[in-house]
């Protein structure tokens, strides 16, 4: 991206949906090490005690009965898988957001793979368990992929003045 300088409503749009899914690859290695750290009975407790007040006005609290719910559910081996996913979906994503902060070009197409499959499996997921949450994320995420690809063609149409070998070939690392 420092090749070319923002210069539209676009390449900034990029830089903004890049750099928030770098920080929720952050916010999600977070998560998948409270989750390893944490108690399935704690976090279950921790729910009990956050939804008490509002399940206390109304019962039928949706937000507040979903997390109940959830929390429940939870056994040790679903924690793990928890853990496991978020952490490796976390790491993955941070460091092709760093590569392509760097101008790595070979990050673009493996971002795109990558959110490619993510969205086919949000897509899979939201067949038998509708979620606005997961649409729009779903949605954000063709956005992005389709934005990286934008960049990746304006990246490859302007190559660096002195490319670093294994750069141009677009999948070698």
């Amino acid at each position: 991206m420092s090749r070319l300088k923002p210069t539209d409503l676009l390449d900034r749009t990029f830089e903004v949906g890049i750099t928030l899914k770098g920080l929720d690859g952050v916010l999600e290695v977070v998560g998948g090490v409270l989750l390893l750290v944490v108690s399935p009975a704690t976090i279950n407790q921790l729910v009990r005690s956050l939804t008490q007040h509002e399940l206390s006005q109304d019962p039928h609290d949706f937000i507040a009965t979903h997390l109940l719910n959830a929390a429940s559910g939870l056994t040790g081996s679903s924690v793990r898988f928890g853990a496991i996913y978020l952490l490796l979906h976390g790491v993955v994503k941070i460091v092709l957001v760093a590569a392509l902060l760097r101008d790595k070009l070979w990050a673009y197409p493996w971002m795109i793979v990558f959110l490619s499959v993510f969205i086919v499996y949000q897509a899979y997921r939201m067949t038998f368990a509708p979620s606005i949450g997961l649409a729009a994320l779903t949605v954000f995420d063709v956005f992005v992929a389709w934005l990286t690809y934008r960049e990746y063609r304006k990246q490859k149409s302007h190559p660096s003045p002195s490319p670093i070998a294994g750069e141009g070939s677009g999948w070698g690392l």
